[in-house]
C-alpha cells in the first residue's frame, strides 16, 4: 500500500503575486520621495518593491546618492501609505489568484498569505480575494523584520503548524525567493510582478509561472495532487 501523500504548503506574498499593486506601490513611492524633494527614476524604485518599507527607503537613498535618516525613512513611508490610498480602489486579484487560494481550501492544502505590507494597506485586497477570517495572514506588524529576511514566512510556517521545510513560497520578487531561501523552503516565482524569469531562477525559484491562473492550471509541477 502506497504511504500517504504529504502536501507542501504555500506561503503566498500579496502585491504582485495576488493582486496587481506593485506598479501602483511604485508611484506612491515616486510621489513619497518627490513631496520631500528626493528624485529617482521609477524603473529604479520598481527594482526595491518586495523590500521592507525601511529597507526600501534607506535602499532608495542609497540610489539619489544621499544617505536617508531614520526619521526621513519613517516618514517617507507615512507619504507613501497616504499616497497608495489613492489607487485602492483601481487594484485589482490578479488572474486566477481568487480561484487558486479557493481550489486551496476546498483541497485541504494548507496555505497563508505573508506580506511586508501592513494589515490596513492589505485588508481591501484580501476582501477583494475572498480571504475569510479564519485564512491565515502574516503582516508587518507581527515580525521583527520584513524581506528579504524570513521571519513573514518563518512565521507563516509557524501559523499552519508546518515544518517550514514542507512549505513552498510563492512570489515575484527577488526579496521574496531571497527571503525564501533564508527561510530554508523552496521558492515559486510568478512574472506578475514585474520580474524576469532569469532573474527569478537565480536566486532560487524551483518552477516560474506568469501569474496565479497559470500556476493553478499546473499545481502537479509543484507537488499538489488535488483530484485523489
Amino acid at each position: 500500500m502506497d504511504e500517504p501523500f504529504d502536501s507542501p504548503a504555500l506561503l503566498f506574498d500579496l502585491d504582485g503575486t495576488l493582486i496587481d499593486s506593485v506598479y501602483q506601490h511604485v508611484l506612491a513611492w515616486y510621489e513619497a520621495l518627490q513631496s520631500m524633494g528626493f528624485l529617482l527614476a521609477v524603473w529604479r524604485i520598481h527594482r526595491r518593491i518586495g523590500m521592507s518599507g525601511g529597507l526600501l527607503a534607506q535602499a532608495l537613498g542609497r540610489e539619489i546618492g544621499q544617505r536617508v535618516t531614520h526619521q526621513q525613512a519613517e516618514e517617507l513611508q507615512k507619504r507613501h501609505a497616504a499616497a497608495f490610498l489613492k489607487y485602492q480602489n483601481e487594484i485589482q486579484p490578479l488572474p486566477g489568484a481568487a480561484d487558486l487560494l479557493a481550489t486551496l481550501r476546498e483541497a485541504g492544502i494548507p496555505w497563508a498569505i505573508a506580506t511586508s505590507g501592513r494589515r490596513e494597506a492589505a485588508a481591501p485586497a484580501l476582501e477583494k480575494l475572498g480571504v475569510l477570517s479564519a485564512d491565515p495572514v502574516i503582516t508587518r506588524q507581527e515580525v521583527h523584520r520584513a524581506k528579504p529576511d524570513p521571519d513573514l514566512f518563518l512565521a507563516a510556517a509557524k501559523r499552519l503548524r508546518v515544518p517550514v521545510s514542507r512549505a513552498m513560497v510563492v512570489g515575484d520578487s527577488v526579496w521574496d525567493l531571497l527571503a525564501a531561501r533564508r527561510a530554508g523552503c523552496l521558492g515559486v516565482g510568478v512574472l506578475s510582478g514585474g520580474y524576469g524569469r532569469e532573474e527569478l531562477q537565480q536566486v532560487g525559484a524551483y518552477r516560474v509561472y506568469q501569474d496565479p491562473a497559470d500556476m493553478l492550471a499546473h499545481l502537479d509541477e509543484i507537488g499538489i495532487r488535488r483530484d485523489e
